[in-house]
């Protein structure tokens, strides 16, 4: 799945006891509502991040998982967290590639049938 928005934040790198690291982006959505979603980067994706700047326009690449926790009371609760893995810049307008214009010297194009005059069918139908 994809997401785009504007980098609203980017956080710092969090590491944790275990060595594992996150680090989380915020990108707000751009749809009649807008939507400020977190997406977290983890382990090697987190310098995806790195040459991103807040006010950016982005794509990114999420997952969304899913998972169970049962409380000590026994109280089942479910949890879901979007990680992302790619992220494209989006450039505003003049970020198509652009065609190149047709050369002067080119030999000119004639808008006539090569075949009008072509009396002869060869077709067996």
């Amino acid at each position: 799945m994809e997401l785009q928005g504007t980098v609203k934040k980017i956080f710092d790198p969090q590491t944790f006891a275990s060595g594992f690291q996150k680090r989380e982006m915020v990108i707000l959505t751009q749809e009649q509502y807008p939507q400020p979603i977190n997406i977290e980067f983890l382990s090697d994706k987190i310098s995806l991040l790195d040459n991103l700047k807040e006010g950016e326009n982005v794509k990114v690449g999420i997952n969304i998982r899913g998972r169970e926790w049962v409380s000590p009371q026994g109280e089942t609760k479910y949890f879901n967290s979007i990680t992302g893995w790619r992220v494209e810049k989006v450039f505003e307008n003049g970020s198509e590639p652009t065609q190149a214009a047709p050369s002067q010297s080119a030999s000119p194009v004639s808008n006539e049938n090569p075949f009008a005059g072509d009396d002869d069918d060869d077709l067996p139908f």
